[in-house]
């Protein structure tokens, strides 16, 4: 498989590395299982001859070629972790180049890949319109409202659809890498993962934090410190509407614009981080169920399980450890 790495100066330093171990660590494994072939051939390509990373690091980069057609090209995320730190550097003058050789690839029928902030550069050239994509949790409210014509799906931490796939947060780029691997061979896919201790990880939901989204918005910000008071009571959206002065309409529509969800779901994450911080610290089940707004604690534990994946033993366990 031909793969061309898009790098542009300010590249996040640790995507631009796991994508590049991931393919070399394949093809090293595939040299010592004796297949007579590199699984990939990979090159790093920029708008110029070298790369410059967040971290001050430089590499050398190859044009792109217009003779080397390849499989897939992979974007690599940005360093960028604010707002509008991403989106003065969408407006650089390298990146409008980088976009128009995203959009020229696309043209030719290449696969396009993203991780994290790479995402939001797919975004921009227009590739991603109409499409199901993910990208990092953390700037999801600006790609909403960036991009309202692309249908995303933050929780998730892997997209794949036809010739495009994209991955969520940082670490996003080792997922995005293990996948393109598992296309070559689901076998070197296994085994690097066992190399390289590479877990399983479907989803971003219980990386989130919420507060973290609520301040994209000041409606949000409001609605979650009424939502932070009122765990206990549980959720009435005329209530929560009366209390922020709008109509349960608009808090609806907002919520769902800014987060992709809508309000009763952004309690239930409040009431989930709630309830995950209560029992890393021992609190009893019947005193946290309380706390969340449960009066017993079945539901309590199926919300648990539901949403993070795992039940409170487990939970307790992760703590001790």
């Amino acid at each position: 498989m031909r793969l061309t790495v898009l790098a542009l100066d300010g590249v996040f330093d640790t995507g631009l590395t796991v994508l590049l171990d991931t393919f070399s660590t394949a093809n090293e494994l595939a040299a010592m299982q004796e297949i007579d072939r590199h699984l990939f051939d990979v090159q790093l390509v920029g708008v110029s001859g070298q790369v410059r990373t967040a971290m001050g690091l430089t590499a050398c980069a190859a044009l792109p070629d217009t003779a080397r057609k390849p499989d897939w090209v992979i974007v690599p995320a940005l360093n960028a972790k604010q707002p509008d730190q991403l989106v003065e550097a969408l407006g650089r003058p390298d990146v409008a180049k980088g976009l128009a050789h995203l959009r020229g690839w696309q043209a030719e029928g290449v696969g396009m890949a993203g991780a994290c902030i790479g995402t939001f550069l797919l975004a921009e050239a227009g590739i991603l319109d109409g499409r199901e994509a993910t990208t990092t949790w953390s700037l999801a409210p600006l790609f909403r409202q960036r991009y309202p014509q692309v249908r995303l799906d933050d929780s998730r931490m892997l997209v794949p659809s036809d010739r495009l796939v994209t991955a969520g947060a940082m670490m996003g780029h080792l997922d995005l890498a293990l996948w393109l691997v598992r296309q070559v061979s689901p076998h070197m896919a296994a085994l690097v993962a066992r190399f390289m201790l590479i877990d399983k990880r479907s989803s971003q939901a219980r990386y989130i934090i919420p507060d973290h989204l609520a301040h994209a918005d000041p409606l949000i910000e409001r609605f979650e410190r009424w939502a932070r008071a009122n765990l206990a009571a549980g959720f009435s959206l005329p209530a929560a509407a009366s209390a922020l002065a709008v109509s349960a309409r608009t808090l609806q529509r907002r919520t769902e614009a800014v987060l992709g969800k809508s309000p009763l779901a952004f309690f239930q994450d409040m009431r989930v981080e709630r309830a995950r911080h209560l029992v890393s610290i021992g609190q009893s089940l019947d005193e946290i169920a309380g706390e969340v707004g449960y009066a017993d604690t079945a539901t309590l534990r199926t919300l648990l399980r539901r949403r993070l994946g795992r039940g409170v033993r487990e939970l307790r366990t992760e703590t001790r450890l």
